[in-house]
């Protein structure tokens, strides 16, 4: 006989404030004296960006998994399985299909290629200043729209903790995140940013489980008993049917369809995970690590169609919809529900870990991209030490943190895995044509690139901004106004064809030759490691 807990009270959340605050600064206390001893030793840019290239394959794989599984994973996609059912659980299976495609299709060869950045790839065989610039520009940019997403998250998470409904409230909850935020990377630089994602990844990983092996005990480790009392819970059949948020007419079908695009494609470009690459000695450990984060990013993904399902049927989807944080709360409300207090607390510092981290993540991401591309290798001419160039990536930091803190209490209780999701189309627009006609195309010239990476980048910026994500709809960014003339969320569908097209376009109408032997040179480095290693050393 199945027997399922009392009805979430989510009042009672107030009661834990003390009690979640205590485990969050135990966390802030732990990781905080991890960054310090990590930083003993960051002397030089190498240290600082890509941590000495210290780590080996297993701490490097578990780190990617920390740095790719952000709030999206676990509380946007927990809260869009709870309340859209089948269509939720979508974005799980775009974002490890997307992995996969990041995996087979640049990972390696961009590891074997570059030093510290992606645009030290791009910039290999085709002129140094216009590429970089453009590279740092759509670098930042995508950094810029994912540290949204872990904004609101934090917004959403922390605010249902501690019970702040308010908008002031949930702003300052936000602006102490980003402070915490611009410590880490500040202090630890890339060294402990991945010791920050080693702890959060085996946590969220850990806790996952325990919720997950929790859910199915509760209805006998039957999938089917489970999926029914979603079913019951939201009285609709369709929570287990496609359909439920994309088809309902033609429009959200090809939103659904801009989407998938953009999951599968936007992962291969995201600088930040790409960078994790240049962490590691060798390419041997750079697959090693690659083997690691497969199987641990879907076995997470396993996790939230349990959890999604779990939220729905035992916490129920308008108790979610309803609560401080909305969807982003699904996850919160579903540990509390089963353990108590304390499950909660943990869940939640879980997902606490999960955004520092991350965050993290993409502000170094974001300053190295700022400092080693547009000051050192631009404004500097390659003059610039290693001193000089680390001093300008923390300043870098700070500039990055106040304004991911300002975009983050604008994005405010929008959901996090949506909100990834645009970032995503904003890479594989801005990034991943471009990269892809690098490493595949010896025709490729730099006039392609930059049109690639700024037609790409405007289209998919403008197409967000004249979308209903911004205005024209109770649930958007700005309330009151409506500009939306674009129909879809998602513009992926538009803006990354378009890159590839301007890409080939730029390419064919340029009358200027590159250097031949830098593209051979390429072509080898890049499929064998030939001379990668020396390179990373100077």
């Amino acid at each position: 006989m199945i027997t399922i807990p009392a009805a979430v009270d989510v009042a009672a959340l107030k009661d834990t404030t003390l009690l979640n605050m205590g485990i969050f600064a135990l966390f802030v206390a732990v990781t905080m004296v991890i960054v310090l001893r990590a930083s003993r030793n960051n002397k030089t840019a190498a240290d600082y960006y890509a941590a000495g290239r210290s780590f080996t394959g297993s701490q490097n794989g578990t780190a990617i998994a920390g740095d790719y599984l952000s709030a999206a994973s676990f509380l946007g996609i927990t809260g869009a399985i709870a309340v859209n059912g089948y269509d939720g659980f979508m974005y799980s299976i775009g974002f490890l299909v997307a992995w996969l495609v990041a995996l087979l299709l640049v990972a390696e060869l961009l590891r074997n290629t570059g030093k510290f950045t992606m645009a030290d790839v791009l910039s290999f065989r085709l002129r140094q200043r216009p590429v970089r610039i453009a590279a740092a520009i759509s670098t930042l940019a995508v950094c810029f729209f994912y540290l949204l997403a872990q904004m609101a998250g934090a917004g959403s998470l922390i605010s249902l903790l501690l019970g702040i409904s308010d908008w002031g409230g949930q702003a300052l909850v936000i602006i102490v995140v980003g402070a915490l935020m611009i410590m880490y990377v500040l202090i630890g630089g890339m060294k402990g940013t991945t010791w920050v994602q080693i702890i959060k990844a085996i946590l969220l990983i850990a806790g996952a489980a325990v919720m997950t092996l929790w859910v199915l005990a509760i209805y006998g480790f039957n999938l089917s008993s489970l999926l029914g009392g979603a079913v019951d819970a939201a009285n609709n059949p369709a929570v287990l049917n496609p359909g439920l948020q994309y088809g309902k007419t033609e429009t959200s079908k090809l939103d659904f369809m801009s989407l998938g695009l953009a999951l599968v494609l936007g992962t291969a470009a995201l600088p930040h995970v790409l960078m994790r690459f240049y962490t590691v000695p060798t390419a041997k450990e750079a697959r090693k690590s690659v083997v690691w984060s497969i199987w641990l990013i879907g076995l997470f993904y396993i996790f939230t169609l349990v959890l999604g399902y779990g939220a729905a049927a035992l916490v129920g989807a308008d108790t979610i919809k309803g609560a401080p944080g909305g969807v982003n709360s699904a996850a919160p409300l579903l540990a509390f529900h089963l353990g108590g207090p304390l499950l909660l607390g943990f869940i939640s510092a879980v997902a606490f870990a999960t955004i520092l981290a991350v965050v993290a993540g993409l502000t170094i991401t974001a300053a190295a991209s700022f400092a080693h591309d547009i000051y050192a290798n631009v404004i500097a001419k390659g003059r610039a030490d290693a001193d000089t160039e680390v001093k300008v990536a923390r300043r870098t930091v700070v500039v990055i943190g106040i304004l991911a803190i300002l975009g983050g209490i604008l994005a405010n209780g929008q959901n996090v895995a949506f909100l990834v999701a645009l970032a995503f189309a904003v890479a594989a627009s801005a990034n991943l044509p471009t990269i892809i006609y690098s490493l595949f195309w010896r025709r490729f010239t730099t006039q392609g690139a930059t049109w690639s990476m700024y037609g790409g980048l405007a289209s998919a910026v403008i197409l967000i901004a004249l979308s209903p994500v911004v205005s024209g709809t109770a649930t958007s960014m700005i309330k009151g106004a409506n500009f939306a003339v674009f129909p879809l969320s998602n513009p992926g569908i538009v803006s990354i064809p378009l890159a590839f097209l301007l890409g080939w376009l730029g390419t064919v109408l340029d009358k200027r030759q590159e250097d031949r032997g830098k593209q051979a040179e390429m072509e080898v480095r890049s499929l064998t490691g030939v001379g990668a290693e020396k390179a990373v050393e100077h």
